[in-house]
C-alpha cells in the first residue's frame, strides 16, 4: 500500500501545499501553513448514478407559509438583518477582539428569550459563569436564557437534540469548536469547515436561526478557510474603534435582505444602546465654521449617514519630503485629488503637509466624498471657512469634472431634515430638498472659486 502524502493547509487562505515552507505560496502569509490529516482515498471509482434516496423538488411558485422573520429586540439589529432573524438560517459575525460582539448576541438572545422564544447560548470561550456575571452587569439576568459552556460539536447536537427545538442559537465562537471525527486542532481550516457544517446542517433541518462568532485575522478578515463565507446566508461585521464609543453593523452578504445595510450602535456602561440618528456621532461641535472642515452624505445601504471631514495644510520651511496623513479615507485617491486640484486648478500643495480625518473614526469608500474631501482641502489651503450649514457631495474626474452620484436627492433630503441650509454637488442632480438651496457645480474650478472667496 502506497505511503499517503503529507499536506499542508494554509490557516489564512485553506491553500494546500505538499511540503512545509514558512511562507503559504497563495497569500503569502508566514507560519500559517499546518499539517493534516491526508483525507481517504478509494482504491476504485465509485458509481454515483445509483444507491442514494430520491430527492423531492418542488414548484418555485408552490403555494404556503413562507417562513415569518424573528425581531431581535434591537431595532439596529433587525435593520441590518434585513428585518430580524429568518428562521433556518445561519449568520456569520465577525469582528475585532473586545468590539462588542458577546455584548450584541447576549443582548438579543436576551431579548428575544423575553418575547418567548426559546433561545440557546453556547460559548466556547468562557465559563457560564462568567457568561452569567456578564449578564447580570448588562441587567439581563432575569431572561430564561439556556447557557453552556462547550466546544465538541457532538456533545452540543446529542444536547440539542434531547430538548426542545430552539429559535435562536448561538455559538461563540465557532473557532472554538472541534469534531472528534476530524483530526486537528480546533480552529484549524479542516475544523473550522466541518463544526460550520454540521451546525448548520442542525439550523436547515430543524428550522433554527443559527449565529456563528467568528474571529478576525490582523487584516480585519474573518479567520479560517474563505468557504466558510460562502457556506452561511448571512456575514457580518462589527466594526469601530475602542477608543471612541460608537460601533456599527454591517452586512457585507445577506440572502434575505440589502447588502451593505447597517445598524449603529454607541457602548455605554449597561451594554450597547441604539443610535436612531447617526449623524449625531459625527456632527458634534459645529457650532462656529472652521476653515478645513466640510460636511458630506454618505449613504449606507438605504440610510444616509452625514460626517465631518476635516483637513489640516501645513506649510513647510526647509526642503524636507511633505507627509500624507489620512484617517478614514483611501490614501491614494487623495493622492489622486491633490493632483487634480494642481493640474486644473492651479494650487500647490506640493510644499505643504497634509493631514485629512474624517472624524469619529467613520471609514469612507464612497466616490461621491471627492467633493467634500476637495472642499476641506482647498478651505484649509486658503484658511477660509466653507459656506455655514452646507452640505458637499460629487465625484471628481480626473479632468475636473463634478460628476453624478448615486441618491443624491435621498442625500440632500436628510441634510435638510437635519437643519442644513445649502448643498453644493453635480449640476444634473433630480429633485433636491425643497428646504435646502442647491448650488450645481459642473467643474471643480467652480469650488475652487467659491471656498477662496468664501461664497
Amino acid at each position: 500500500m502506497a505511503k499517503p502524502k503529507r499536506k499542508y493547509v494554509c490557516q489564512a487562505c485553506g491553500g494546500v501545499s505538499h511540503r512545509w515552507q514558512g511562507q503559504c505560496p497563495d497569500c503569502a502569509e508566514w507560519n500559517t501553513l499546518s499539517e493534516e490529516a491526508p483525507a481517504t482515498v478509494f482504491s476504485q471509482k465509485h458509481d454515483l448514478s445509483s444507491g442514494g434516496r430520491s430527492v423531492e423538488f418542488v414548484d418555485l411558485d408552490r403555494p404556503g407559509k413562507l417562513p415569518e422573520r424573528q425581531a431581535t429586540g434591537l431595532a439596529e439589529f433587525d435593520r441590518a438583518l434585513g428585518g430580524g432573524l429568518v428562521p433556518g438560517s445561519a449568520i456569520l459575525m465577525g469582528g475585532d477582539p473586545g468590539i462588542g460582539k458577546s455584548t450584541l448576541l447576549l443582548q438579543a438572545a436576551a431579548n428575544m428569550a423575553r418575547a418567548g422564544v426559546e433561545t440557546c447560548y453556547v460559548s466556547g470561550e468562557e465559563a457560564a459563569g462568567q457568561v452569567r456575571l456578564r449578564a447580570a452587569r448588562l441587567g439581563l439576568a432575569d431572561a430564561p436564557v439556556k447557557l453552556a459552556a462547550a466546544t465538541s460539536v457532538r456533545d452540543i447536537l446529542t444536547t440539542l437534540g434531547q430538548m426542545a427545538t430552539p429559535g435562536l442559537l448561538v455559538i461563540d465562537s465557532i473557532q472554538t469548536m472541534y469534531s472528534d471525527t476530524i483530526e486537528g486542532a480546533p480552529g484549524t481550516v479542516s475544523q473550522v469547515r466541518g463544526c460550520a457544517f454540521e451546525l448548520i446542517r442542525y439550523a436547515k433541518e430543524n428550522n433554527v436561526a443559527l449565529v456563528l462568532v467568528g474571529h478576525v485575522t490582523k487584516d480585519g478578515n474573518i479567520a479560517g478557510p474563505r468557504v466558510l463565507e460562502h457556506m452561511v446566508d448571512v456575514v457580518m461585521s462589527f466594526e469601530g474603534e475602542r477608543s471612541h464609543q460608537y460601533r456599527i453593523l454591517r452586512a457585507l452578504k445577506n440572502r434575505f435582505g440589502a447588502v451593505d445595510e447597517i445598524g449603529v450602535f454607541a457602548m455605554a456602561g449597561d451594554g450597547l444602546e441604539e443610535v436612531a440618528n447617526p449623524s449625531s456621532l459625527f456632527l458634534s461641535g459645529r457650532d462656529e465654521p472652521l476653515a478645513g472642515s466640510a460636511v458630506f452624505p454618505a449613504i449606507e445601504g438605504t440610510r444616509p449617514v452625514l460626517v465631518e471631514i476635516q483637513a489640516l495644510i501645513v506649510r513647510l520651511q526647509s526642503g524636507a519630503t511633505p507627509r500624507r496623513a489620512v484617517v478614514g479615507w483611501d490614501n491614494g485617491r487623495l493622492a489622486m485629488l491633490l493632483a487634480v486640484l494642481e493640474s486644473r486648478c492651479g494650487l500647490n500643495f506640493s510644499s505643504a503637509e497634509v493631514y485629512l480625518n474624517v472624524a469619529g473614526g467613520y471609514r469612507l469608500a464612497d466616490p461621491a466624498a471627492d467633493l467634500a474631501v476637495a472642499a476641506a482641502l482647498v478651505s484649509a489651503l486658503s484658511d477660509k471657512p466653507l459656506p455655514k450649514d452646507s452640505v458637499w457631495l460629487g465625484e471628481v474626474s480626473l479632468a475636473g469634472e463634478i460628476r453624478p452620484v448615486a441618491h443624491a436627492g435621498l442625500r440632500l433630503r436628510e441634510a435638510a431634515k437635519l437643519g442644513f441650509a445649502a448643498g453644493y454637488g453635480p449640476a444634473d442632480v433630480e429633485n433636491p430638498a425643497k428646504q435646502l438651496r442647491y448650488v450645481g457645480l459642473a467643474q471643480l474650478l467652480n469650488l475652487v472659486d467659491r471656498a477662496m472667496t468664501g461664497n
